[in-house]
């Protein structure tokens, strides 16, 4: 079975450019945290308010950005993110001329709000550009471009940031401000059809006729959606405090230097995620994607209490264990989350992209745990999001067993 019929080939390479984008725009954060710390003379648990901020923005801004698809469109829903995206990133100019951080953080809740409106729109969109069977296989093949930009930016900004030269952040930003700009040039001049989710699993209404207040506790009252929100948002916990404080954790016990370890995130530990998250996507169709879930879920425990027990190459291959196994822990959830929502997709896909709060959460907790005690012992952070998910992919493969039963 084609993962993308022909007729939709273009949307979706269009589309999946925006997965690069804003993996790119994520994956800086996690080198401005070391960045910051040195530059602003800040704490860790300080430098963790980059990543709160950002999902903040994705947070409040991630129910009108269902809204605003809804009712407009996906194009335009690219367009105003991708706006946002740009205008953000040019802010960091007047942030570096003051070195006021304050600046820098609206900087980056403006990035934010841009940021969640393009995944609000791409991810549903992707995962519908083909058949139901194929979602999850679909969208995590475009989550892999997301892996490319996450691999691409600590090299290439932490490349900048730490080499000696005392290159300014506002440089890389400012590249990235334009390219975004010319962008949303670029997205409203094209036609994204829009696609017909289908009927409704429990429900033949659609979301633009019952209200959104109608659809939203339509939404909340299916476990399935219910379950899916709290297992992406515990994802979230474990995925995004990683990222942000690796640099710290290779650097807490001189196992590498600032420099080395942009590197070693970008190519080892984001190259692996992007290349399991290529696999995991070859291996879902073929295999029940809860079943797959399950599998990486029981790794990724594993693997971060591997790195709390602080023993040696033990504990540092557990943290690569967890790249590898969390992988396809996003495009799965969000797959299964909104199977069935029909035409309340676009509500639906809102509520799933508050979820990076998360981060914000989880990041501020490890970074304070890493701050009163260690860096290996902060990663019972993520091992217990890591958990929440394990337990969501125990009862999303019973739940597919008795349907697949009946």
């Amino acid at each position: 079975m084609r993962l993308v019929s022909k007729k939709y080939l273009l949307p979706f390479i269009l589309i999946t450019s925006l997965f690069f984008m804003w993996g790119f725009a994520r994956a800086i954060l996690d080198v401005l945290n070391k960045h910051f710390q040195e530059s602003l003379s800040i704490s860790i648990t300080q430098s963790t308010l980059i990543q709160a901020t950002t999902y903040v923005g994705y947070f409040l801004m991630a129910l009108p950005a269902g809204i605003m698809i809804t009712r407009f469109g996906y194009r335009r829903g690219v367009v105003t993110g991708l706006l946002l995206f740009g205008i953000g990133a040019l802010l960091f100019i007047p942030g570096a001329h003051l070195m006021s951080f304050p600046v820098f953080l609206v900087a980056l809740f403006v990035i934010g709000c841009g940021l969640v409106m393009l995944e609000t729109s791409a991810n549903p969109y992707a995962a519908e550009l083909g058949a139901k069977e194929t979602a999850a296989s679909r969208l995590n093949l475009a989550q892999s471009f997301n892996g490319l930009g996450c691999i691409l930016a600590p090299v290439i900004v932490g490349g900048f940031l730490f080499s000696g030269d005392n290159g300014g952040v506002e440089v890389p930003y400012t590249v990235m401000g334009v390219i975004v700009l010319l962008a949303a040039l670029l997205f409203s001049r094209v036609q994204l059809p829009e696609i017909n989710a289908g009927e409704e699993s429990e429900s033949t209404v659609s979301s633009e006729k019952e209200g959104i207040g109608a659809t939203i506790r339509r939404l909340w009252g299916r476990k399935r959606f219910r379950y899916g929100v709290i297992a992406l948002f515990c994802y979230e916990v474990a995925e995004i405090s990683i990222n942000s404080l690796f640099i710290n954790y290779a650097t807490a016990d001189g196992w590498m230097d600032k420099s080395t370890a942009s590197i070693v995130l970008s190519f080892g530990a984001l190259g692996l995620f992007m290349v399991a998250r290529i696999a995991g996507s070859a291996i879902m169709s073929k295999v029940r994607a809860e079943k797959v879930l399950l599998v990486c879920a029981v790794m990724t425990v594993l693997g971060a209490v591997a790195v709390t027990l602080d023993a040696g190459a033990i504990s540092k291959a557990g943290v690569f264990v967890c790249y590898a196994f969390e992988a396809i822990m996003f495009p799965t959830i969000f797959a299964i989350t909104i199977g069935g929502a029909g035409n309340s997709v676009k509500i639906a896909s809102s509520f799933l992209m508050m979820t990076p709060i998360g981060g914000a959460v989880g990041t501020s907790l490890m970074g304070y745990v890493a701050d009163v005690t260690s860096m290996s012992m902060a990663f019972i952070v993520p091992a217990a999001g890591y958990l929440c998910v394990l337990l969501y992919a125990i009862s999303a493969n019973k739940t597919k067993l008795k349907t697949i039963s009946k």
